[in-house]
């Protein structure tokens, strides 16, 4: 898979109190684009299925709740070590959304910890792992050593997306769900740890 990195900076966020920053993602199908408030009268559509929280609890937002929320995610996280980051899953030849995908990095370490929502009806197409490897592939762009993903044991669909972004699970459980983790990579050489543009692949 081809991935593009939009005017991606490297940051060294190890231990850092600065804010990781955004960019949009290109993979072969999909635009990661960061989440806007304006983004929600469309997701709160493809998100309306009750069925896409069999595993994750709680029930679909309306577009009001939705734009309350994504303001709250835009706004970032209150703790200055901890960046959240949030995309939404834009069908290129379409233009039309699809999903989210979303990041929480914790700078010490780094560590992010994964998540991804793909409309009931986009499912089937192999949106939430392209783009979930897309966000993988970001994250260790941008400095991240290790990426992890919560799953409920009995979400198959989810667990091969996460197997599909170079995540294992572990035999660690956190409030019912299993741990899945990417091995850390090594930390580099000091010389290498400023600011550089990334390379881009297209």
């Amino acid at each position: 898979m081809e991935i593009t990195i939009v005017r991606k900076i490297r940051f060294q966020i190890d231990g850092s109190d600065s804010p990781l920053t955004i960019t949009s993602i290109a993979t072969d199908r999909f635009d990661l684009l960061p989440l806007a408030v304006g983004h929600a009268a469309e997701m709160a559509v493809v998100l309306a299925d009750p069925a896409l929280h069999a595993f994750i609890g709680g029930e679909p937002l309306d577009e009001d709740a939705l734009r309350a929320r994504y303001a709250r995610l835009a706004a970032g996280s209150p703790d200055p070590a901890v960046s959240w980051l949030n995309w939404v899953i834009r069908v290129r030849d379409e233009g039309r959304l699809a999903g989210t995908v979303q990041a929480t990095v914790e700078h010490d370490g780094p560590v992010a910890e994964v998540a991804w929502v793909v409309g009931a009806s986009w499912q089937g197409r192999g949106i939430a792992t392209e783009a979930a490897r897309g966000l993988v592939a970001w994250l260790r762009e941008a400095g991240v050593r290790t990426v992890v993903a919560h799953i409920h044991p009995g979400h198959a669909a989810s667990a091969a997306v996460a197997a599909a972004a170079g995540l294992s699970p572990t035999d660690v459980w956190q409030d019912g769900e299993i741990r899945w983790t990417t091995p850390p990579e090594p930390r580099e050489r000091p010389e290498r740890l400023t600011h550089r543009p990334a390379r881009r692949t297209a």
